[in-house]
């Protein structure tokens, strides 16, 4: 009979002890997420923050990603004119002369000219010039020198050529620039 109670109480702290791991697993299973397909909102830095963004519904989550806006700044073109520094409208020059013209100007506009801003031909004659030539770098607000080399014409008269700035989309912009030689 001793041997039927130590049995019995063995089943007994046996069958208590399963039911004990049996709850405790239960309660460690029910804090676990359920798994329902959503994913969490994807984190946003700082400087996106600043941006308004809608906070999907978890049916609108699951069904589209988000994207986050891009914001391009817009800035503006811009060329003033200060100065002729070389070869005054109006100067003599000889047949053939080599002509290196220079004038003074101001990148007046919000965009910093790189290598895709142009200068192009838009009147007169090139003067053995290429009619088409790269801007030189300039930041917004700065002022810069333009320089083109030019042949005078080997004919008697007098040569104006005109030129003009043109963005990366290909529109003219700012104050053209000139020159205008005689040859005797």
């Amino acid at each position: 009979m001793l041997r039927q109670s130590y049995a019995l109480r063995f089943t007994f702290y046996s069958l208590r002890l399963i039911f004990c791991a049996f709850v405790l697993i239960n309660i460690l299973t029910a804090c676990k997420p359920a798994d329902n397909g959503l994913q969490a909102a994807p984190f946003l830095p700082p400087t996106a923050a600043l941006l308004p963004v809608e906070t999907p519904s978890p049916a609108a989550a699951a069904e589209t990603e988000i994207s986050r806006p891009t914001v391009v700044p817009a800035c503006s073109a811009g060329l003033t004119y200060l100065d002729d520094l070389t070869i005054p409208d109006g100067t003599l020059v000889s047949a053939g002369e080599t002509l290196d013209k220079r004038w003074q100007v101001r990148n007046s506009g919000t965009c910093n000219w790189d290598e895709r801003y142009r200068l192009k031909l838009i009147a007169g004659t090139a003067m053995g010039a290429p009619e088409e030539h790269a801007l030189y770098p300039a930041r917004s607000g700065v002022e810069t020198t333009i320089r083109i080399v030019f042949t005078a014409p080997a004919e008697a008269g007098t040569y104006r050529s005109a030129w003009q700035a043109y963005d990366p989309a290909g529109l003219p912009f700012g104050d053209a620039v000139f020159i205008e030689v005689v040859v005797p």
